[in-house]
């Protein structure tokens, strides 16, 4: 149960660090936002860093740096993504794709499911679909562009995820925090190399990095989480973050959301029931 309700708030505050993401995205270049963000994001767990504790081992190093190379590419995609838009239509096709590598990876290491998480697991994924298939009437339909995007962007997310989850269980925060440093030095090259077509147009500083902490807690939730449970579970759980930010693109932008999409939350409400008994 503490698994789940960690998976359950590391989902929530993916979703609203996307929408917090996108819209910042929106205003300036994508890599403009990403530099703001990810030293937030840094900073975040570097206050952390007393209280939960973190040991740098080799391992801890190697995994937590090749997360954040993952995750400096996931918050680019990512973001990029939802700026394209609609981000109630290529969010969730994010969260599909990165659902799926963190469930083969768990069930390849031996995890097992019990039967209500037999029956949970793929309703957590149709869930998932049902979010990000309908659309209504005079909704916009996403460009081929954006739908690569979005898929490039679901494979960095879990990639950042399985990697977080490979670190040793008794590095604390070390991994997150060398994975964050990682991808800031990352981005902060990239934007040298590009500084001539990042245009003139300055950040939204605030939107940044409020999506930045969000993402770092997220991070943060879902370590824990995938610590004290099963990678299967947690990864799909997490994954619902979508609705999060499909709510909030319908109450703050008025972004249509299709009835399928509403069957699909009532889904996922559904499947974490029986992911819980689990």
């Amino acid at each position: 149960m503490i698994a789940l309700l960690l998976a359950l708030g590391s989902s929530l505050a993916y979703g609203c660090a996307d929408f917090l993401g996108g819209l910042g995205a929106r205003k300036a270049h994508v890599l403009r936002t990403v530099l703001v963000a990810a030293p937030a994001s840094l900073a975040v767990e570097l206050l952390l860093w007393p209280v939960l504790g973190a040991s740098f081992s080799t391992a801890a190093l190697g995994w937590g740096a090749a997360s954040g190379v993952a995750s400096a590419a996931a918050f680019a995609l990512l973001y990029r993504t939802l700026a394209i838009g609609p981000m109630n239509v290529l969010s969730p096709v994010t969260a599909l794709v990165s659902a799926a590598l963190p469930v083969a990876v768990g069930l390849l290491q031996g995890e097992h499911l019990t039967a209500a998480g037999l029956i949970g697991l793929p309703l957590a994924l149709l869930a998932v679909v049902l979010v990000s298939a309908g659309h209504g009437a005079g909704s916009v339909r996403p460009s081929r562009t954006a739908l690569l995007l979005a898929f490039g962007a679901g494979a960095a997310i879990a990639l950042q995820l399985v990697f977080l989850h490979q670190a040793p269980s008794g590095s604390g925060v070390a991994p997150l925090i060398v994975g964050r440093a990682v991808s800031s030095a990352v981005t902060l090259a990239a934007a040298g190399l590009l500084r001539r077509r990042l245009g003139p147009e300055r950040p939204a500083y605030a939107l940044s990095a409020a999506a930045g902490v969000l993402d770092s807690l997220a991070n943060l939730l879902f370590l824990l989480a995938a610590r004290s449970g099963d990678l299967t579970v947690v990864a799909v759980i997490t994954a619902l973050y979508p609705a999060g930010t499909v709510l909030l693109a319908r109450g703050v932008l008025a972004e249509r959301i299709h009835r399928g999409q509403f069957v699909g939350l009532g889904t996922a409400a559904v499947a974490v029931s029986l992911l819980a008994l689990t």
